[in-house]
């Protein structure tokens, strides 16, 4: 059977294949911890799970709207008014399944064939895939650690072409967990709104912040700027519903009523039972939320340490999200190995785990 090029050009998840190895090694006896899919290893709070229970007993178990419920949508405009001082009407929200399909679907309703989206890395691996499947060219601007892998006016202006289309900003970030600073973001900004760029802004992350600076949204920093960003985001790492599917994304009515067309006809809507949850999530206070927060940040500052205490490797302290992402490459030189994929290797050899 042959396949379509689409699919042919895709590369396969590197984070599901390490975590599918893990629980392999898991099942077989080994002691294993798996450190490759982002996900916390939380349980969902229980009023959401309880929220959930009641909506299918209530008899919330059919179809809803493409975009999603009503009531959530409210809430979620909601959320975007106290936490990003952000107003968005119900028509420029689009609840989605997870946010990885929010970024999906956007990719689908703005790129045309050869239409370049410049994403710098390090980035999340599934970015490329998902421009690709869209008919898009992945234009990689490689950023420097010294300015702890953030874009910058400068680099993004040189990656410009007359194809380019868009930019994905992730702020915290996967995998490097650096957050772009107001300053940062409104010189990027200028030069997206010069080029007549769109923002694709990853903002999963928002609630994971381990310092005193405050996120900022993109969308929040002027009008001209909100009228040309999609932000995208939702309950999976914040709440520790990664298995509800549950994402958001939201934007300018014209954009958020096509990717909702084009919904309609992959998705239908996002799991119903899922939608009650994540209202729930955003209409009712809770504590388990910070003190899930409060245990990633333990966890932080106690690998942190161990990392820098290892000879030949350094690390980038995360501002948010729950990565660390060292730098191996003198410990990789050290031992004589050419890539950072062998010395891996040799590592999981060592323990007998390949």
């Amino acid at each position: 059977m042959k396949l379509s090029k689409r699919v042919q050009t895709l590369t396969p998840s590197s984070t599901l294949a390490i975590s599918a190895k893990a629980q392999a090694l898991k099942k077989s006896g080994e002691d294993v911890i798996s450190l490759g899919v982002g996900e916390p290893d939380f349980n969902t709070p229980a009023f959401i799970i309880e929220a959930a229970v009641k909506a299918m007993k209530d008899g919330q178990t059919k179809y809803t709207p493409s975009g999603g419920i009503v009531e959530l949508k409210e809430a979620i405009a909601r959320k975007f008014k106290h936490d990003n001082h952000l107003d968005y009407t119900l028509d420029e929200i689009i609840v989605t399944t997870g946010a990885k399909h929010a970024l999906y679907t956007a990719f689908q309703a703005i790129l045309d064939e050869g239409d370049e989206v410049i994403i710098p890395a390090p980035y999340w691996v599934s970015y490329t895939e998902q421009v690709k499947l869209s008919g898009g060219i992945p234009v990689i601007v490689e950023t420097e650690e010294a300015n702890d892998f953030k874009l910058t006016a400068d680099q993004l202006e040189r990656a410009i072409t007359d194809r380019t289309k868009a930019l994905v900003i992730n702020s915290p970030s996967n995998p490097t967990g650096m957050m772009y600073t107001r300053n940062e973001l409104e010189k990027i900004g200028d030069v997206c709104l010069k080029h007549n760029i769109i923002i694709v802004s990853d903002e999963i992350y928002e609630k994971l912040i381990y310092t005193n600076v405050n996120h900022v949204s993109m969308a929040e920093i002027s009008q001209s700027l909100k009228n040309q960003t999609i932000v995208i985001n939702g309950v999976s790492k914040s709440h520790a519903m990664t298995g509800w599917r549950i994402g958001y994304a939201a934007g300018p009515k014209s954009l958020i009523q096509a990717m909702t067309n084009h919904a309609s006809h992959t998705t239908s809507n996002p799991t119903t039972i899922a939608q009650y949850a994540a209202l729930a999530a955003y209409s009712e206070q809770s504590a388990s939320i910070d003190e899930m927060k409060n245990v990633f940040a333990e966890r932080l500052n106690t690998l942190y340490d161990l990392i820098e205490d290892i000879p030949g490797m350094s690390c980038r302290k995360p501002h948010g999200a729950f990565y660390l992402f060292p730098n191996v490459k003198e410990v990789v030189a050290m031992n004589g190995f050419s890539s950072t994929d062998e010395w891996v290797k040799h590592c999981l050899k060592q323990r007998k785990l390949l």
